[in-house]
Order: C-alpha cells, then sequence, then structure tokens
C-alpha cells in the first residue's frame, strides 16, 4: 500500500452565503410546487352540468418564481446580506405594481413579499443594534428602558380605550363600522378569557368554542322558552358554561400538551354534534330563532312599539335611528370586554393567579411548592369558560338566532391565533391581535375565494416579524424587593 494511499483526501469547500441561500430557495420553491401544483393548477368547473378541470398551471409557475425570489431574500438577510435582500425586495415591489400578472391576487402576493423582506430586515438590524445596546447598557439603563416600555403600552391601552368610547360618536360611523367593532370586541372579550387558560395556566385548550355554544344555547333557551330577559339569563349563562368547564378539566387533570389539546379539540366537537343531532333541544342543524332582542331597561330600539310600551328614541326625545340598537350593543360588549380585562389584571395578582403561572413553568415545582394542581388547572378552565359564557349570551340576543354552524373549530382556531398573535399572557397584544385579525378578515373581505389565502399570509409575515406575539414581554406579577432581588 502507498504512503499516499493513507492520506486524507481534500476537503470539500464551503458553500458562500449566497450559495447557501440559492439552495435553501430552491428547496423552499419544490417544496411550494409539490404543493400548489395539484391544489392550485387543477381547478374544477361546472360547465352546464359537466364538471371540467381547468389547468392554471401558468399562475402556478409565476407564483412559485415569486417564493423562489423571496426565500432567497430572507435567506441572505438571515446570513447578514441585506443589501442584496433589499434589492429583491424592491423588485419583487415594483414587478407587483408593474408587470401585467396572470392574477391580481398574484401582484398582491410579489408586493407582500417585498414588503415583508424590507420589515424582516428592518427588524433583524434593529435586533442586532438592540443586542449591542444591550451587551453595554448599565442597570440604570436596563432601569429606563423598562420604564418607557411601561409607559409605551399604558399610553397605547388609553389610546385604544378613548378611541373605542368616542367610535360612535365619528361622523364616519356607520352600521357597518360598528357591526365591525362590536364583532372584534366580542372577540377581545373571548381572547381574554382563552388567555387565563393557556397564557396564564398553559393549559392549551384548542375546543374553546364550546364554552360559547353554551352560553349561546342557555340565553337563546332561557329567553325564548322561559321568559328571562339579558340580566337574568346571562349569569347563568356564565355559570353553566364554567360548569361545562369544570366537566372537562376533571378528565384532563393528568394530560399535558398536544394530548391535552387533542382532548379540548374532541370535547368542542362532541359539543357541536350533539346541538346538530339533538333536533328536539337545539333544533338540530335549523338551530334556534328569533331570539327576544335585548332593550334598553324594557324600552325596544323600535320606531312603533306596543300600546303601553315606550321606545328607545321617545324615552330620550330622539328622531329614530336603526343605529340606536348598535351603539347601545357596542358599548355593552365594550363595557362587558373591560370588566373581563380589569377581573384578569386582578385576579393575576391573587394567589390563585400566582398560582397559575407557577404551573405554567412548572408544574413539579409547583406541587412541590405545596400547590394543588387540579383546584388550579380547573378554576383555569371555569373561570375562562365563563367568560366565554357570558359572550355567548351577548352573540344570541345580538343575532336574534344561533346554530351549531357558529360554533365550528374555526372559531376556536381564530380565538387561539388572537392569543398566540397578541402575545400570551399579554392583556394588551391579545386587544391589538383582536384588532388585527378581524381587521384583516374584513379588509380583505372583497378578495372572495382568496380571502383566507391573503390573510394567512399576513398572519405569517406578522409572526416573522413578531414570533414571541405583538407584545411578548410581560412583567413579572409579583417581584422580590422591588426587582431589585434576593437580599443577602
Amino acid at each position: 500500500m502507498a504512503a499516499t494511499d493513507l492520506l486524507p483526501g481534500p476537503r470539500a469547500t464551503p458553500a458562500t452565503p449566497f450559495q447557501a441561500s440559492l439552495k435553501d430557495a430552491a428547496i423552499v420553491a419544490l417544496v411550494a410546487m409539490a404543493l400548489a401544483g395539484p391544489i392550485v393548477g387543477l381547478q374544477t368547473v361546472d360547465r352546464g352540468g359537466m364538471l371540467t378541470v381547468d389547468a392554471r398551471f401558468t399562475e402556478v409557475a409565476v407564483g412559485i418564481i415569486i417564493v423562489f425570489f423571496g426565500r432567497l431574500g430572507l435567506a441572505l438577510s438571515d446570513r447578514g446580506l441585506r443589501i442584496p435582500a433589499y434589492g429583491i425586495a424592491a423588485a419583487l415591489a415594483a414587478a407587483g405594481f408593474l408587470l401585467p400578472w396572470p392574477a391580481d391576487l398574484l401582484g398582491i402576493l410579489a408586493i407582500a413579499a417585498g414588503a415583508a423582506l424590507v420589515i424582516r430586515g428592518l427588524a433583524g438590524h434593529y435586533g442586532a443594534h438592540r443586542q449591542a445596546r444591550a451587551a453595554l447598557a448599565t442597570e440604570s439603563d436596563e432601569e429606563k428602558a423598562d420604564r418607557l416600555r411601561r409607559l409605551f403600552t399604558r399610553g397605547l391601552g388609553f389610546l385604544l380605550l378613548a378611541a373605542a368610547f368616542l367610535l360612535p360618536m365619528m361622523p364616519f360611523a356607520n352600521s357597518y363600522i360598528l357591526d365591525t367593532a362590536i364583532r372584534v370586541l366580542t372577540y377581545m372579550m373571548l381572547a381574554w378569557g382563552l388567555n387565563i387558560v393557556i397564557g396564564l395556566a398553559g393549559l392549551l385548550d384548542l375546543g374553546y368554542v364550546a364554552f360559547y355554544a353554551v352560553g349561546a344555547y342557555t340565553y337563546a333557551l332561557l329567553s325564548k322558552d322561559h321568559g328571562f330577559g339579558f340580566w337574568g339569563a346571562l349569569p347563568i349563562s356564565g355559570l353553566l358554561a364554567a360548569s361545562f368547564g369544570v366537566l372537562l378539566g376533571f378528565p384532563v387533570l393528568r394530560l399535558r400538551g398536544d394530548y391535552l389539546a387533542i382532548v379540548t379539540l374532541g370535547f368542542g366537537e362532541i359539543i357541536r354534534i350533539v346541538l346538530l343531532n339533538w333536533t328536539n333541544f337545539s333544533g338540530g342543524p335549523n338551530g334556534i330563532g328569533s331570539i327576544p332582542r335585548l332593550t334598553f331597561f324594557g324600552h325596544p330600539f323600535v320606531r312603533n312599539a306596543p300600546e303601553g310600551v315606550t321606545p328607545f328614541h321617545q324615552l330620550f326625545g330622539l328622531e329614530f335611528s336603526p343605529l340606536h340598537r348598535s351603539i347601545f350593543f357596542f358599548y355593552l360588549i365594550l363595557v362587558l370586554a373591560l370588566v373581563v380585562n380589569v377581573f384578569t389584571i386582578r385576579i393575576r395578582r391573587l394567589p390563585v393567579g400566582r398560582a397559575w403561572e407557577a404551573l405554567r413553568e412548572d408544574e413539579i415545582a409547583c406541587r412541590a411548592l405545596g400547590i394543588n394542581p387540579t383546584n388550579t388547572k380547573l378554576t383555569a378552565f371555569a373561570i375562562g369558560a365563563m367568560f366565554a359564557g357570558f359572550a355567548g349570551s351577548f352573540f344570541a340576543t345580538t343575532q336574534s338566532f344561533v346554530s351549531p354552524e357558529s360554533f365550528t373549530f374555526l372559531e376556536s382556531a381564530m380565538i387561539l391565533a388572537i392569543v398566540v398573535l397578541g402575545g400570551m399572557g399579554s392583556q394588551l397584544g391579545v386587544a391589538l391581535a383582536a384588532i388585527l385579525v378581524i381587521g384583516l378578515t374584513e379588509a380583505f373581505r372583497g378578495l372572495a375565494e382568496y380571502r383566507m389565502l391573503v390573510f394567512g399570509l399576513g398572519m405569517v409575515l406578522i409572526m416573522i416579524w413578531r414570533p414571541r406575539g405583538l407584545l411578548s414581554h410581560r412583567d413579572p406579577t409579583i417581584l422580590i424587593n422591588g426587582g431589585k432581588g434576593v437580599r443577602p
């Protein structure tokens, strides 16, 4: 054997950052082609009773090119080559505005991809700058930064609250804007309730919409069949939903993570299927209609009331307007949402709130400290479900109709997305996420079948920008010695 045979062979030359980025972009483009080819490239069309298949491979090919260059710019930015990444972003945005596209959505995607690359590059540059400053920062600088952050969050919260109170008084406030705002506040209230279960207690619940349905059907049956008013049925709806929360909590006490999520998902589907098939009780797929509308302490929002009943506008000497009911519903859900928010903030400072946070961080350490995990989990499920029951009761009286189709898994996914997007455990972050998520769905309503696609793209871009949520920072409930650490 020759001595040269024992010598090691030449080592492979490592790939340059640009080559590695090209490889990464090519792999992503291939995956996009495999997924989009059969799903988007082939479309079934009904032509005179005959089902035919139309090929849209041109649109697919253009979309894959956008994906390739978008991923290339993202990979270059991650590897520190921000100037080429900005060049790709500018090219994509210019192409989206100037070039003729096979479909309008492709131009929107190109512009969105360019904007996402710019945001990601600026966020990376800002993050690197913050890390460099944090390495040189003193204790006083950190305290000053914390103080500024608290001032910003409080100022933003008061600004949102003031905007909410003044919205119905604005000249552009019409029925569509008020109905959208009512929907935003309803989801905000639901998300704050789920934030207790997920953000504070760390329990992943994918069947939260079941408690929403329990509250809605409770109010519908009590008001229509037993003559209950809204204020009489509201606490009953919350208590019954809380009971179902405890009922769900007992079987899942030993489960965590994915297994807990699967069981809660099944619970939500069980409630929906029971409502769908128990026709004598819930009306089945036809639901329950003609639910009595909420009145202003017995004064209905109608032009002509029955004899002996004074309408709302005559009570205050106003000219009749259909907006009166929407304004009243808006302020009512705003008050309910604020009550939920204040309750959650206050309960975090109580022993049960601190027990939730301890359970979220480490259940074994929680047991070692003498905290009962069973009671802690059940209180989280019950209180979160109670708030969903309140929201369901409000939903039933505003819509005057409930059916199982209003409480599908998509609703649970939407509420969960609001909590995760806002930052788990952050009350203000959840409020911002509710405005953003519901606002995006309404803003893209004109895109028809592409609406959820663009909505999903917007969610992905936001999570790229803020992977831990819009307001991921959460101060501890209690600080030892005012945050100065343990004294020796």
